[in-house]
Formats: C-alpha cells, structure tokens, sequence
C-alpha cells in the first residue's frame, strides 16, 4: 500500500439500576451561563475553553492528548484560504439553504411560529446541529458576531420545543408520536443520529462560548426521556442505533461533564441488543446491533461503519477494553490494506453507499462520499490518539487534502456528496448526486454532506498538535502558531513557516518560558522517501518515512527546527487486485492526489480518455500557477494520444494494431476539479511502456 471485552448481560443488568434510575436535576448544570464548571466539579471555571475537538485530557488510555482549537492559529497559507472561504461563503450561504428548505420551519412550525408543513427526511434536525457545530469551531478561532448571533437565534428556537418529557425531534410528532423509539423505527428512524449530532453541535459551541443552553437541551433528552426508558433493564425498551453517532456524542458528553453513567450506555448501544430481532442485511449496512467486537471487516453502509468505529474508539479511550482494541486494529488493517481509495475517500459502492469486497475500488463507480471520508478522518484521529503511529496521521493528510478538501467548491458554495475517481459528465447526468451532470450542487435532500465539510474546516487547529507525557506531537504542516503548554504547565510556542503542501521545506522556531527537557516528535510522511532535519543548524536524528522523528533536547527560546521533505512527483500503482486500476498510474506530490481534467489538454486531445495514455517511465515537470483555480500546483507529463478508426471491429482474431502521437499531460490537483466548466476528469490514467 502506499502508506508506509464486551459486556456481559449481568453486567448490562447490574448497571440498570443505575441508568434506569437517573434523571435530569431541575438546576442548571452549570455554575452560570457563562462561567461554565467544565470537565469535573474541582475543575475550573473556564475549563471549557481548553478542551479539544475530542477532549482527551483526563482520557486514561489516549497515549496522545487533544490541543484546543484556540491555541492554534492558522496564517496566511494553503488552509487559512480555504478556512476564509468557509467562514465568510460556505457556512452563511448554507445558513441561508437550511432556512429556504425549510430545516427551522420544522421546529417553529412546533412553536406555532410558522404554517409550513414538515420538510426534509427523518434526519433533517441534524442538518442545523451539523451546521450550530461549525459555528461553535469557527468561535473558537475567533469571534463572528453575526454567525454567533444566528448562531444563539436558531439555538433559541430549537430548545423552544423541546418536551417536558426530554424528547426533542421534529418528525416523530403528531400523527407520528406512536412511531417513537420503536425498535423497528430506531432501524431507519435516525432519532438517535439526530440527537448525537445536537449533543456535538452543542459541545462544540458551549466550547466557544460557555452558553450550556442546547448542551442541558441534549442532556435533557438523555437523562429525562432516554435513561428512565431504554437500556438493558427489565422494564426497559431496548436500544439500536440505526445510524451510528450516538455513541462518540455521549462519549465526548461524559468528557464534558465526567458523568460515567453516558459511558454505560454507549457501551450498551456497541454491544448491541439481542432482543432486537434484526436480519443479516441489517447488521450489515447499519455497522450496529451486535456486539462491536464481533466485526472482523468493514461492510455495509460507510459513514455508518466509520462513526461507529469513532464510537467505539472513543469507548476504548475511556475503558481500555482490550477486545476493543483489537477489533479497532483488525478494523483498521482492512481499511488501509483493501477499501481505501488513494484520496483517503472510503465507500465503493453506490447501492447502500456501502464498502465492497476487498480490493473493490472502482474509479467512475466510486461513491466516496464526502462524509464517509470526514468519517475515516475522525476515526485515524480517534486511533492516533491511542497508538501514537503516524500512519493514522497520514491516512488523515491524505483524506484531508484530497477526499475532503474536494467535497467544497473553491467558492464555498457547492459540494459534492459523492467524490468519484472518474466522471464523464454525460454518463453521469442520471445519477441522484450529479443532476443534469453537475457533480457539485449548492444543495441536496440528503444535505449531510455541506455541514459536516464546514464543521471539519473550522476544526482544522485542533489537529495540528498533540501533547503527550514527553512532549509535543507535531501532525500537519501550514504557517500556524500554537500557544499551548506542556504537561509540566511550561507556557510554549511553536511558530511554523512553510510554503506546504507546495514546496516540502518547513521552519519551526520553538519557543519555551523557562528550558525544559522535553521530546518534539514531528510526524515524517509515508510519502516522503528522503528527509533532512536540522536542529539549529546542525542534521538532527534518523528520519524515517512513515514515522514520527522523535527530537529530544533541552529546549530553550528560539530554537530552530528545519525540515525538508521530497517532493520529487511519485508514480503510484495500485495493489494488481484492484482490477480497476489494472494498467493505470496516478501522480502524487506530497500529500496531493493529482487528476487529469479534459479542459486542460492540448487541443487536439480526444474528448474521451480512454484514447490518452501516460508514458510510464515519462518526464514530470511540476509548477505553481497562482492564477489558476484559486493558485494550485500542476504538473505536466509525456503521453500519448491514440489514433484508432471509428470503423475498426469490435473483437478481431488478430492484434489490432495500434498507433499513437506523443503529446504532454497536465494534471492538476484532485481536490480542484469540476470547479470549471463541466468536463471528464481521471484520477488513474492508462500507461504505456517507454
């Protein structure tokens, strides 16, 4: 590749008791509403500002610890453009999709505020969660006044028609109340889904600010309508996720409160409950409903299966379970050895926006949805923090830069729900995602995708960095400054200079308050096949690829760590199993994944692709063009362009024979495709020997 226990039934019984039995106090869980308590009761008062995109700080078994996303501020650079661009285009303008489709009719409509009728399907609420999220990131970056204030507006609304019961959902009212938490509902029903993405939204955004108002909403609906109800005790109803997310959400709860009691039941919810009668077609496209620990290979529905591994990592971070944690390895080898595709995207098929069988990676048929690849980032996050293997921090890179990065528009308003390898907009302008042959689209039904990109960009800082017992981890690259500490309490700085991911060279000046011996690990790319470090001027360590270079020094004021990557264009080949890839190379540069756009070939180049060739063995230029595409790398290969006769035979019993015209290929990074006119574009290219 080119990476370089479960619970038992009495015990689901002996903690009943204790799940059954709680409920929602009438004070607020805060100290005030704005001086929030934080982690634990002896915390302090505005411990709630350093907790991390996932807070792993009291996390026993996270070898890694989380940094804030305000300790990290990203410069002028490659992701504080596309950061720009979220904050100021995509995030408003999706505000203002979410209010014309109706996803706050739905709950005014509940208020009595408004006439519309429902709108959307079943997990439409998470839409405005998904989106209250990206808020709450970008507020912890830096203060926006009128996304705060939409913000604190729809969060008013939404809390406006929560039930005395706890229960809080907009489409299981009404008629449909008697539908509610049935098991065979809870399947399809997305209640659960929907609730775990308002406890996220909500910690992120109380986070920001301290305001725990959605955040007690969600804990009402867990503590006062969940608890008393569902679990493995005698009088209560059973649980199954349908969609797993509940699971990470009340996880990352007990982080913010250090109630062990949302532990509990996750752990129940990833056991799975046998007394939800579900057939083997179920199990496998929901990832749920059994025992976590019995899967042995990715299958069914991607997102699914990528956020139930979050849950489940999440669960390991908190317990230890060792059988946790080899099913998560087991998990995790299948994933990088056969379903990932080279952009880092995850999910090969269209029917059940599912995973295929090993080596099942088809190009033009790929569905890589855009969540399922944020989802893959989330879950190598998850495992990174517990192993400390920079593996996990590559396969992050790579789906950041290239299966992310690729979902927004370079304009921040239209998004791709599916991220296929290759696109022919005629042949595709029947599918559901790609309408009139667009594959990008301010707006889709399903609008899962939009906000989950937007929530992922504003989070970006908080992946940067980790701290350990030894020191720093340093993950990705970019003009950034981290203002942090270390574990001793030490104040430090880490000023990042850099042209990444463009040229390989990154200066990083480290600055202390007072000198301390400490190890600055700084993670070495898979991709990146030689590497120098300096150390105030002199080569420092062994750097291996696909690991961390561990730098341990006495550090003081202004020491200077130099790094230089390779960034010699790679030829990558695909494992011979992948049949779709069969005498095809892509080109790599750094972390970026490039593709060939029809728009960008000579003249005279054939409109279909099938007739252009790369030269394997070929010449590769590679320049920066600030005027294209927002400024992006290109590179520029010899090929070949065949000339073949429309009227030659299909089949034919001899060699057909062959001829061909050199021509120069012009790749451009996969993340920026369709972001012109609507053309053909390939990631993998047909050779010829040279």
């Amino acid at each position: 590749m080119w990476f370089q226990r479960p619970l038992s039934r009495r015990q689901f019984i002996s903690s009943a008791a204790s799940l059954a039995g709680a409920s929602y106090l009438a004070r607020p869980l805060f100290g005030s509403p704005v001086g929030a308590l934080g982690l634990f009761s002896d915390a302090p008062a505005d411990s709630w500002r350093d907790q991390g995109v996932i807070n792993l700080a009291s996390s026993p078994h996270a070898k890694l610890k989380t940094v804030p996303v305000r300790a990290v501020t990203i410069q002028e650079g490659f992701w504080s453009k596309r950061r720009a661009t979220n904050v100021n285009s995509s995030i408003p303008s999706m505000h203002a999709e979410l209010i014309e489709h109706g996803r706050m009719d739905n709950f005014l409509r509940l208020a009595g505020k408004s006439s519309a009728p429902q709108r959307g399907p079943v997990y439409s609420d998470s839409d405005m969660y998904k989106w209250i999220e990206a808020v709450g990131f970008v507020l912890q970056s830096e203060d926006q006044p009128q996304l705060r204030q939409l913000a604190q507006t729809d969060i008013r609304e939404i809390v406006a028609v929560q039930e005395p019961s706890g229960y809080l959902n907009t489409y299981y009212v009404q008629d449909r109340v008697s539908e509610r938490m049935l098991w065979q509902t809870q399947t399809t029903g997305h209640e659960l889904y929907n609730i775990g993405h308002l406890l996220q939204g909500s910690i992120a955004y109380y986070r920001a600010t301290g305001d725990p108002m959605l955040l007690e909403a969600g804990m009402r609906f867990v503590d006062n309508f969940l608890l008393p109800n569902y679990g493995p005790g005698k009088n209560q109803k059973p649980i199954v996720a349908g969609h797993p997310e509940i699971e990470m959400s009340l996880i990352e709860l007990y982080r913010t409160t250090g109630n062990h009691k949302y532990v509990d039941l996750a752990g129940y919810i990833l056991q799975g409950d046998p007394r939800v009668p579900l057939n083997p077609r179920q199990i496998t496209y929901m990832f749920c409903g059994i025992p976590f620990t019995s899967r042995t290979h990715l299958e069914g529905h991607a997102v699914r299966a990528m956020y139930a591994c979050c849950g489940a990592t999440d669960y390991y971070l908190e317990t230890g379970d060792p059988s946790y944690f080899k099913t998560l390895q087991t998990l995790s080898d299948d994933l990088i050895e056969h379903q990932l595709y080279v952009t880092g995207g995850v999910g090969a098929r269209s029917e059940g926006e599912a995973f295929g069988d090993a080596y099942e990676l088809p190009n033009a048929r790929a569905y890589g949805e855009s969540c399922a690849a944020i989802g893959n980032m989330m879950w190598n996050a998850r495992m990174l923090a517990a192993t400390g293997k920079a593996l996990h921090a590559d396969v992050m890179e790579c789906a950041l830069y290239n299966g992310i990065n690729s979902g927004m528009s370079l304009d921040g308003r239209t998004y791709c729900y599916r991220n296929p390898l290759a696109y022919d907009p005629i042949a595709d302008a029947g599918d559901r995602h790609t309408p009139s042959g667009r594959i990008r689209n301010p707006w889709y039904d399903t609008t899962c995708c939009p906000p989950n990109l937007e929530r992922t960009f504003a989070s970006l800082p908080g992946y940067f960095y980790s701290t350990a017992s030894d020191g720093i981890y340093v993950h990705f690259y970019d003009n950034s400054e981290l203002r942090w500490k270390l574990d001793s309490g030490n104040p430090i700085t880490i000023t990042q200079t850099t042209r990444y991911p463009w040229e390989g060279d990154i200066a990083m000046r480290v600055s202390l308050a007072l000198p301390e011996e400490f190890t600055l690990s700084a993670r070495i790319p898979g991709w990146s096949r030689r590497t120098s470090v300096k150390v105030n001027g002199k080569l420092a360590g062994q750097p291996v690829a696909g690991e961390y270079l561990a730098l341990r020094r006495t550090w003081t004021a202004n020491d200077l760590v130099e790094i230089s990557f390779d960034m010699e264009p790679q030829v990558i080949h695909a494992n011979p199993a992948v049949a779709d890839d069969t005498g095809r190379i892509t080109m790599q540069r750094g972390p970026i994944i490039f593709c060939m756009e029809q728009l960008d070939q000579a003249e005279e180049a054939p409109d279909q692709f099938p007739l252009m060739s790369a030269k394997l063995a070929g010449d590769t230029s590679y320049k920066y063009e600030p005027n294209l595409l927002d400024g992006v790398g290109t590179l520029e290969h010899s090929g070949a362009i065949e000339e073949t006769s429309s009227t030659a035979a299909l089949y034919s019993a001899g060699q057909i024979k062959r001829s061909a015209r050199s021509t120069s290929l012009k790749l451009i990074p996969y993340y920026a495709w369709a972001n012109r006119a609507s053309s053909s574009m390939q990631v993998w290219i047909p050779y010829i020997e040279s």
